[in-house]
């Protein structure tokens, strides 16, 4: 208990205020940036997946195989690769950020209901428009969850890249062992908490707002 008051206190030194911003907006943005990619790219493979029901096999390979790979281990055979700096940790994190978001897009779509899906179809819809007016609609949960899946994980695991560069929250925790400054640590380890608590809250909250903006226009026709 006295080592987390310790970094509480270390937190809330004014001396530190500068250096603690920066940390986090450095945090913050490594994160956004490796989410935004990731989504970019897994997102709408596995909407497509999920539309044309090919290649589903692969989904729950690629995310059990990404769970088992231990990510210190990756950021360090990385790093060995592509030297000091912020590639190695943001390839070794988009590696691991890609399959919660592909699983996200794939369940989504393919949790549409088939009925709904016949009548789509029976009224004329063409493909594309099922996907947009019917499939992603109905995927938009699972699609959130899968980003907050995503965004949880590497913000948490973010604070690895320290490992090779002087970037995020990170830092707090590496020269904290350095120095045996542990409440440098805590108070690192909290930012980091709080960080991952806030963004999972703002996620929770843009789903519930894009959830009723979906379902609000069906209520209106009926």
């Amino acid at each position: 208990m006295s080592i987390f008051l310790s970094g509480l206190a270390w937190l809330f030194d004014g001396s530190h205020a500068g250096l603690v911003g920066r940390r986090i907006l450095e945090h913050l943005v490594f994160t956004v940036a490796i989410v935004a990619v990731a989504t970019a790219i897994a997102l709408p493979v596995g909407l497509a997946i999920g539309h044309f029901k090919r290649g589903a096999v692969a989904v729950p390979l690629v995310t059990s195989g990404a769970r088992a790979l231990p990510t210190l281990g990756l950021l360090t055979l990385v790093g060995l690769w592509l030297g000091i700096g912020l590639a190695a940790p943001f390839l070794a994190l988009l590696v691991l950020a890609i399959p919660p978001m592909l699983a996200g897009g794939y369940a989504g779509v393919g949790a549409t209901r088939p009925a709904t899906l016949d009548a789509a179809r029976a009224i004329g819809l063409s493909g594309w428009q099922v996907l947009t007016q019917v499939e992603l609609p109905a995927a938009v949960p699972l699609i959130v969850e899968g980003l907050r899946s995503t965004t949880l994980q590497v913000v948490a695991t973010a604070t690895l890249a320290a490992y090779t560069a002087d970037v995020g929250l990170g830092r707090f925790l590496f020269i904290g062992l350095k120095t045996r400054d542990y409440s440098q640590m805590i108070a690192g380890a909290i930012l980091v908490v709080l960080l991952a608590i806030i963004l999972d809250v703002l996620l929770v909250l843009a789903g519930r707002a894009a959830g009723r903006h979906l379902i609000r226009p069906s209520k209106e026709d009926a």
